[in-house]
């Protein structure tokens, strides 16, 4: 179905990229389970706009992915669906997920203003910038203070700390993405932090996977967590060291699935986190 194609629930991938670091903060921020409300609106919200970013992203390349290998049977690169129709699903989507936020508190409906407008900017930057990545980064993470918003009422600075640390993780495993279509995206002059990064990628993913490392510990000492959470940052340590070994030859399908591994990444994170408020 063309319209399931182009929102991207044929590929959960970036759903889950996205409710990891998401569930993450809801735990954090109300120390353990949230409640089955604040947990449905966040799921069912990030699934919702993330297939909204997918419609808008297809929207903004649609003049691209015909040219591109990876993209090429994507609905409106073969004609399937319209662009009118792209911005259609794009704006019943997007108004979905308010309507959910909606039944929060003032301070998460204003800050899914800036979410809303970071989802729709990430397609259009990678024309004017090499770090469209960091665009991404930036939408991919408000969920976080969101959460925290709707938890607590505030953002308090340790809610910042995961948002940067997502951020970063982010930048990284969506450069091992952008070095998939290198080669394409030279020849049509489409713009990436693969690109900006050239023949130092290797070395700029492992610093940022570093830096987000740190960040996770910080993290672990902000919220006084305990060893369950420690000892799946050791995991999360060797599944960067697995990443950096899968990319080492710059292999498109190689550096493929290393972005695809990012998904345990994320499911070490939750799951040191949740496992330490169970066992606490």
């Amino acid at each position: 179905m063309p319209y399931w194609q182009l929102a991207r629930m044929d590929r959960p991938i970036g759903s889950l990229l996205l409710l990891w670091p998401t569930w993450a903060a809801l735990w954090l921020a109300a120390g353990g389970w949230p409640g089955i409300h604040l947990f449905a609106v966040f799921t069912l919200g990030v699934i919702l706009m993330r297939a909204a970013g997918c419609a808008v992203n297809d929207f903004a390349d649609r003049e691209i992915d015909g040219h591109v290998k990876r993209t090429v049977t994507r609905p409106l690169a073969t004609g399937q669906i319209t662009p009118k129709a792209a911005l259609g699903l794009f704006g019943g989507l997007s108004l979905a997920a308010f309507l959910l936020v909606l039944t929060t508190n003032p301070l998460t409906i204003l800050l899914s203003l800036p979410a809303l407008l970071l989802a729709f900017c990430y397609p259009f930057a990678k024309r004017h910038t090499h770090l469209p990545q960091v665009v991404l980064g930036a939408a991919f993470s408000m969920g976080i203070p969101m959460a925290f918003a709707a938890v607590t009422g505030e953002v308090p600075p340790q809610a910042w700390l995961l948002y940067t640390a997502n951020l970063l993780w982010t930048l990284c495993y969506d450069t091992f993405y952008a070095m998939v279509d290198r080669d394409d995206d030279l020849k049509i002059g489409v713009k990436s932090t693969a690109i900006l990064f050239g023949e130092m990628d290797r070395a700029m993913t492992a610093a940022l996977q570093l830096l987000v490392l740190l960040a996770l510990l910080l993290i672990g000492q902000r919220f006084d967590l305990s060893a369950v959470y420690y000892l799946a940052m050791a995991v999360v340590a060797v599944l960067f060291a697995q990443q950096q070994w899968m990319i080492r030859n710059r292999d498109r399908d190689a550096c493929f699935k290393a972005f695809l591994h990012n998904n345990w990444v994320g499911l070490a994170l939750f799951a040191g986190i949740s496992l330490h408020y169970v066992l606490s």
